[in-house]
């Protein structure tokens, strides 16, 4: 499969938001400067999309101003586990926390330059304005969190589908987006649509809290530059039997990560430190 060419990430395991990053007024304004640069992105995606101009590498790109936006805010990321995706040869499903809008933006220009990949969402989001007409030229499983029956069934043929053309896909188990980690509301779906299509799990573990949930308007929250932004991503990891331990491990992996986090985030271990 052909790789998409836009990547700035390293062809190994990190990825660190380089030192002086930051650009005044960005960093003065940090939200204000930020949703400036953001909104002329999706507008202009919006309107290639209507086009039918809008592909992956158009994806990728938004992605990664996106990113470098967010960079010149102050933002410091640090993403780790780079060599698991490259060393990926098939399809797999990305099991993640999820915690803010920032991921959704953030991780098509880190995993598509690797492996094709699409999203599940809600319903309401392919009628949410603008966005979605990017929405729905990237293919989405669509479900609606009202009746979770259906749901299941929808994301295990429509996702075993997508899987069998080799297109990966973001499971996010919780039902809303949360800054804490609770393993009781993170179910099993993405480690039971990869038993079915016979693919393996990739855990994924990230804190993107520094983009706020807005109190009006989810999607535009506070701009947080003291918070740092983490994605570590597990090597893949087949599912044997019914799953329980597979989904134990991604449970394991995504807590321990945040923990870690935490702890040198409270210790005041500078980002260059943080392994």
């Amino acid at each position: 499969m052909t790789k998409v060419q836009t990547q700035i990430l390293p062809l190994d395991d990190r990825y660190q938001t380089p030192a002086g990053s930051a650009r005044p007024p960005d960093k003065l304004f940090p939200a204000a400067c930020f949703y400036g640069r953001f909104l002329q992105v999706v507008f202009s995606a919006s309107a290639k999309a209507k086009r039918r101009q809008y592909d992956d590498m158009q994806w990728c790109r938004s992605s990664l101003s996106i990113m470098h936006a967010l960079e010149r805010a102050g933002i410091v990321f640090d993403i780790t586990g780079l060599d698991h995706l490259g060393s990926l040869n098939a399809p797999c499903v990305f099991v993640a926390n999820h915690m803010s809008v920032l991921e959704t933006v953030i991780l098509p220009f880190i995993i598509r330059p690797f492996r094709k990949v699409t999203f599940i969402v809600k319903d309401s989001l392919m009628t949410y304005p603008v966005f979605k007409h990017i929405l729905r030229t990237r293919h989405p499983i669509v479900v609606n969190r009202i009746n979770p029956r259906q749901d299941l069934k929808t994301v295990m043929k429509e996702g075993k589908s997508l899987l069998d053309k080799g297109v990966s896909v973001i499971v996010f188990p919780q039902t809303t987006r949360s800054r804490s980690f609770n393993p009781a509301v993170f179910n099993s779906l993405g480690v039971k649509l990869a038993a079915r299509a016979k693919v393996p799990v990739v855990p994924l573990a990230l804190i993107t809290d520094a983009w706020e949930n807005g109190r009006w308007i989810k999607e535009f929250g506070r701009i947080n530059p003291a918070r740092r932004v983490f994605f570590a991503f597990d090597k893949p990891l087949w599912v044997e039997g019914r799953g329980a331990a597979a989904h134990e491990h991604v449970i394991r992996f995504i807590d321990g990560m945040i923990r870690k986090w935490r702890s040198q985030a409270n210790d005041g271990v500078p980002h260059e430190q943080v392994r």
